[in-house]
């Protein structure tokens, strides 16, 4: 994420830190401002944008208040960044409703927040929505879900989608297009300077 709230990639981001290696200063790619800055600067910069409605930025708060063990804080940042169209907001939302982490358990508000973020395309959230049509027998509607979260490159709807196929609920074809399509979407979010990015990340967390 870059300084400014906009959700670049690591391949980005990587590419970025080489382009000012020389003088251990880089520039934000979007404003362009240094990045060279200190933790109470970047948390000013977060609530700046947090105060203009930045759902980005509301939602990043939100991790930060959840890893905090601020759970209650955490929601509120969640339920605004939600509001604004926050995908992953509405798929930890509905986390937080079903553990009662925050808020009050609601199975209603948790399975809503999970079909919201099902809608705006959250692979994870379309697999946990499988999983709950599942878990209540409605076994073709899950592997449906499955299905598509597959052919968005997730990989916990392939295993499901493998043993639907033991018990007999989809047919061998299926399986195989699925897993074609699971490859297909998994290939597409590969590039060198993404391979680059991990290997340079790895390598920082070992020191």
């Amino acid at each position: 994420m870059s300084c400014c709230s906009k959700v670049i990639c690591c391949g980005c981001s990587h590419g970025t830190i080489r382009g000012g290696k020389a003088s251990l200063d880089f520039p934000c790619p979007f404003c362009r401002k240094s990045t060279r800055i200190i933790d109470e600067d970047v948390m000013k910069q977060r609530l700046k944008r947090v105060g203009a409605n930045d759902p980005v930025a509301m939602y990043q708060e939100g991790t930060f208040q959840f890893e905090d063990g601020n759970y209650e804080r955490s929601f509120e940042h969640f339920i605004k960044a939600a509001e604004l169209g926050h995908v992953e907001a509405h798929n930890l939302l509905s986390r937080m409703y079903n553990n009662g982490q925050g808020v009050e358990k609601d199975n209603g508000k948790a399975i809503h927040h999970v079909e919201e973020a099902t809608i705006g395309g959250h692979p994870t959230a379309r697999y946990n929505l499988g999983v709950y049509e599942w878990n209540n027998d409605r076994n073709e509607r899950a592997v449906k879900h499955w299905i598509i979260a597959a052919n968005q490159g997730d990989d916990d709807s392939i295993k499901a989608l493998m043993e639907a196929f033991k018990r007999g609920f989809i047919y061998k074809e299926v399986l195989a297009d699925a897993l074609r399509a699971h490859q297909t979407a998994v290939d597409a979010t590969k590039s060198p300077q993404r391979e680059a990015a991990e290997d340079f990340f790895r390598q920082i967390d070992k020191c």
